[in-house]
């Protein structure tokens, strides 16, 4: 296209070179990843660990004290394994360099697992909704004593495991996203207590049912938003704290731009955003400066931290792409 400066500007595509993964590399003159600290694999590695040896524990009492709601805590804290797996996991490939056949890298394996994940979850608690609604028709013994201790160790083994993420929690959204997950799964846990010490002094047996689909309810909010999410991730929706329009303004009001096209902003990853756009500047000369203020903008404004501009005088033929139903 004629009046193109740069096709893609340096400043969108420099890294500053250093050994191994810098974190102080720039993609659009502000692009940072926010990884977790590798003391944290450790936390991840021990809270996996705790919460798979209570996921066992669980599904066998619940088995043996055949309690509905054990087991579908059990289901539900087998989703929290998932969740420390993909959060580890999304922290390990982020470290991984991009490559001459996945030039972005490999963030978007953690939108597939995220995606993956909650459709098997959605499964799962729809087997347990079933068995809890038969379990009204034909009400079970359960062992409420057995229901209570097994819950409370949960209480603990949850408690400790957000503890490991306690310090990270403000400084990087992956790490405060596993502590409220398993924070909330503490007070799960507690739930299933209470319905054990009912079960004891009521020997109402409908209770065991009535919690077990509590705890669907509880998990299925989480799913739906994770699957929600994620499912956008997938098609490249733009990201939940984006607002196209809000960008769009921004980018036609910079010094000399006359209008903004090919506007297209998706995720990398679950935690990086991408941006590429087409701006009209009569003065569509190579300006590094220029690109560089533009991209630290986009980062602190709207945490887009890859930003890919196009720059266009506007004099020669029009742009194949400006309409926006073009892609």
């Amino acid at each position: 296209m004629a009046g193109h400066s740069a096709e893609h500007d340096h400043a969108a595509h420099d890294h500053a070179k250093g050994d191994g993964h810098d974190h102080g590399h720039s993609h659009g003159g502000g692009h940072g990843h926010a990884h977790a600290p590798a003391s944290f694999d450790r936390a991840f590695a021990i809270g996996i660990g705790l919460n798979i040896v209570f996921v066992v524990i669980e599904a066998v009492y619940g088995i043996a004290a055949n309690s509905l709601a054990l087991l579908a805590d059990a289901g539900h804290n087998l989703s929290d394994v998932a969740g420390l797996v993909l959060a580890w996991g999304a922290t390990w490939l982020g470290r991984r360099k991009p490559t001459a056949k996945r030039t972005y890298g490999f963030g978007r394996a953690s939108i597939l697992a995220a995606l993956g994940n909650a459709v098997l979850l959605l499964l799962a608690i729809g087997a347990i909704a079933w068995e809890a609604i038969r379990r009204f028709e034909t009400p079970t013994p359960v062992q409420g004593g057995t229901v209570m201790i097994v819950a409370a160790i949960g209480i603990v083994i949850n408690a400790a495991t957000a503890m490991l993420f306690m310090r990270g929690r403000k400084g990087d959204i992956n790490i405060r996203g596993a502590f409220l997950h398993m924070a909330a799964d503490a007070g799960v846990s507690a739930g299933v207590v209470l319905a054990g010490l009912a079960i004891i002094y009521t020997g109402w047996l409908w209770l065991d049912p009535v919690v077990s689909l509590a705890i669907v309810a509880v998990i299925a909010l989480g799913t739906w938003g994770l699957l929600k999410d994620s499912a956008g991730m997938a098609i490249d929706a733009v990201p939940d704290h984006v607002d196209r329009d809000d960008v769009h303004a921004h980018l036609s009001g910079l010094p000399g731009v006359t209008s903004v096209h090919d506007l297209h902003i998706w995720p990398l990853s679950t935690t990086e955003t991408a941006l590429t756009a087409h701006l009209v500047r009569a003065d569509a000369t190579v300006d590094d400066a220029f690109t560089v203020e533009i991209a630290r903008q986009l980062k602190t404004k709207f945490r887009i931290n890859h930003a890919t501009l196009q720059f266009e005088t506007g004099d020669g033929p029009p742009c194949a792409l400006v309409s926006d139903e073009r892609v």
